[in-house]
């Protein structure tokens, strides 16, 4: 790992190969206008770089980087792998990932490519190799970013089927270990030889699960081992640069933990706008997964600067993207740069605007990142060091979003009416509106103790290690909190035969006794104890309802209707030092807010300012410094009280008793202490 240090990354990402070199100079001179340091370059030039095989032409990127270096500019290089050039396809067509229908991916387009084809690793080892030999002593090059985006991408061509046969050997050892692990004994699928084995096609709610989800998990791992080949070979020849890839937020097909791990620093592409409305608490728990995968620090790789490829795609408001600026650094970023510098003519991404239009004329956006750039210079010098700090973390398991998602039914829908992320997004909605960000924990690998409150939310797929953890968290002190389907598969993807929550039940305290679907638009009222809440609060719950047998565990909530009324639908157990709840509905808002605001009181988990509609507020912290950002994502002023006095870094005002916060404004505060 590179432990160089660069300070805050600000700047856009760049094409200079879309525009005559007659353009470079005034971008360069604009870039230095605004006060950018950084741009990512050519991630997607391989053609240009490496315009036949073996020859290698990187006047045009030395002459760029040079240009850009004279204004205090530094170059962060893509790796141009995500995008094969023609002459690669047209020798070695096999490159091109085949789909379950056995047709080869298009030419002429991205990410088309296979992580198993030998071919393509061959030609990406010459193609980064040459690049970091060629770049490794230029002091104007501050690291790499690999590849583009890496998404899951599933390829059946002969290399991937052999490649998947091999990752099962390895994984089970045996034939009869993989039958019995995964039950192939059902509709007569046992397999005799290795060769017979091929991965599983849609309709997947026909095949297998357990051979579903490890084919999952194999694609996962190959991607994960196309980027190592490339990290490895930056590290032996650049082992001073900083490595990275940018990432996608809440994309969940690709392990972003494992993805993390050998990279130096996180990259994040920010796109909040997609509509007339931009959902901040979904965006807010983006940040807060990008920040947890690495605990520290990251990077916005691309943020938002014009409008986005949609139908009638609306541009960004007068002061929106300063918004969304600060609101990456107030949940962790030490690095901005905007997509794109300049709206390109031609290609796929005509209409994927950029701080400039077609034309490159400055205008509104362009003057509102100038005016980013000022308040920069003032926040950067107090958040050094800093990061956001959480007592609540959310348990995210990949494997089990995976197969989350594998629990179809008929026309594609899943089994519970829910997306993968909905069970998470329903409490951590709650926890945005009251000011308090979360971390997100891989809870095999990860010190749980110091996370006060830890949402485990409907951690189907389980092993002995997962229960261990959060059985030793509870029994130590810690509130847990489970929602429908807790441990009810084991960690082939097979339903246990254990009572639900399987090997839990003695941490909550409960069992279930029985389960049902509520069909579409269908709810179930569920009344709080008012004995623990103070109120007899009635929440709602949807999709699904569970009836719960407590054993040890006290009733926290009970059905108020149907075949289930008057029954226990959430409880909650003493187990060790800590608490164990157990929810049998995916609640809702009502639900979630009178137990979270339970939980923070019980716990002393305090938000940084009080709670109030349209703010975003969140605290940086680090040795002997605090910032605290404070959002208004509305279009009209808001009021805040404050309980202490602060200094407003970017005003330089002091505040105290009432913080007024004008519609789509930030406010900086430092404490005076």
């Amino acid at each position: 790992m590179s432990e160089r240090k660069i300070g805050f990354v600000f700047g856009a990402d760049y094409y200079p190969e879309h525009w005559p070199k007659s353009r470079w100079v005034k971008d360069v001179e604009l870039m230095s206008e605004l006060g950018f340091n950084a741009v990512r370059l050519a991630e997607f030039s391989w053609s240009k770089i490496e315009p036949r095989e073996g020859e290698y032409n990187f006047e045009w990127l030395d002459e760029i980087i040079n240009l850009l270096a004279k204004k205090g500019v530094r170059a962060i290089i893509g790796t141009p792998t995500a995008s094969p050039p023609p002459w690669i396809i047209k020798k070695h067509p096999d490159v091109l990932r085949v789909d379950p229908d056995g047709r080869r991916s298009p030419e002429g387009t991205r990410r088309s490519y296979c992580p198993n084809n030998p071919n393509y690793i061959a030609y990406t080892k010459k193609i980064v190799r040459a690049m970091a030999l060629h770049y490794k002593d230029n002091p104007n090059v501050i690291g790499w970013q690999i590849d583009n985006e890496f998404g899951i991408d599933f390829c059946y061509c002969n290399n991937c089927v052999k490649a998947f046969r091999k990752w099962l050997k390895n994984r089970y050892g045996t034939l009869e270990k993989l039958n019995n692990s995964g039950g192939f004994i059902f509709w007569s699928q046992e397999y005799g030889d290795w060769d017979e084995i091929f991965p599983p096609k849609p309709p997947l709610h026909m095949q297998n699960p357990t051979l579903c989800l490890d084919w999952h998990r194999f694609m996962n791992d190959s991607w994960i081992k196309y980027q190592q080949i490339q990290v490895d070979l930056i590290r032996k020849i650049a082992p001073h640069h900083v490595i990275t890839h940018n990432f996608m937020g809440l994309y969940k097909e690709l392990d972003y933990f494992q993805l993390a791990k050998p990279l130096d620093i996180i990259s994040f592409d920010y796109y909040p706008k997609w509509g007339s409305s931009v959902d901040y608490a979904r965006c807010a728990m983006a940040h807060d997964v990008m920040r947890s995968l690495k605990k520290k620090p990251y990077w916005i790789m691309e943020l938002q600067s014009g409008a986005v490829k949609i139908d009638r795609a609306p541009i960004p408001q007068p002061n929106e993207i300063r918004l969304w600026t600060l609101q990456s650094v107030a949940r962790g970023a030490d690095g901005i740069l905007y997509f794109r510098w300049r709206t390109c003519r031609f290609g796929a991404e005509e209409y994927w605007h950029g701080i400039l239009d077609h034309d490159g004329v400055p205008r509104r956006r362009f003057r509102e990142v100038k005016e980013i750039s000022e308040e920069l210079k003032k926040i950067v010098p107090h958040i050094d060091g800093t990061t956001v700090k959480s007592e609540i973390a959310f348990a995210l398991v990949y494997d089990n979003v995976w197969a989350w998602d594998l629990e179809v039914v008929r026309a594609g829908n899943n089994y519970y009416g829910l997306s993968s992320w909905e069970p998470a997004l329903g409490f951590y909605r709650i926890l945005y509106s009251r000011n308090l960000p979360a971390d997100f924990v891989d809870p095999v690998k990860e010190d749980l103790s110091h996370y006060k409150i830890i949402f485990a939310p409907s951690l189907m797929l389980m092993n002995k290690l997962i229960e261990e953890k959060l059985r030793m968290y509870v029994r130590n002190g810690g509130v847990l909190i489970a929602t429908p389907r807790t441990g009810a598969k084991d960690w082939n993807n097979v339903i246990v035969d254990l009572t639900l929550p399987g090997g839990l039940s003695d941490v909550f305290g409960v069992n279930v006794e029985e389960y049902t679907g509520v069909p579409e638009g269908g709810e179930v009222f569920v009344e709080m104890n008012k004995s623990i809440f103070g109120c007899g609060t009635v929440g709602r719950g949807r999709n699904w309802a569970e009836l719960l047998s407590p054993k040890e565990a006290e009733v926290l909530a009970q059905y108020k209707m149907g075949m289930y009324a008057g029954k226990p639908a959430a409880t909650i157990n003493s187990y060790g030092g800590g608490l164990a709840i157990y929810i049998g509905v995916f609640p809702d808002a009502t639900f979630y807010s009178t137990l979270v605001d339970w939980l923070i009181k019980e716990k002393g988990v305090k938000p940084v300012l009080p709670p109030t509609r349209g703010l975003e507020a969140v605290e940086r912290t680090g040795s002997a410094k605090r910032v605290v950002f404070a959002l208004n994502h509305s279009n009209k002023m808001i009021r805040v009280a404050l309980e202490k006095e602060y200094c407003e870094i970017l005003s330089g005002e002091t505040v105290k008793d009432e913080l007024k916060i004008d519609g789509l404004d930030v406010k900086v505060l430092k404490p005076l202490e």
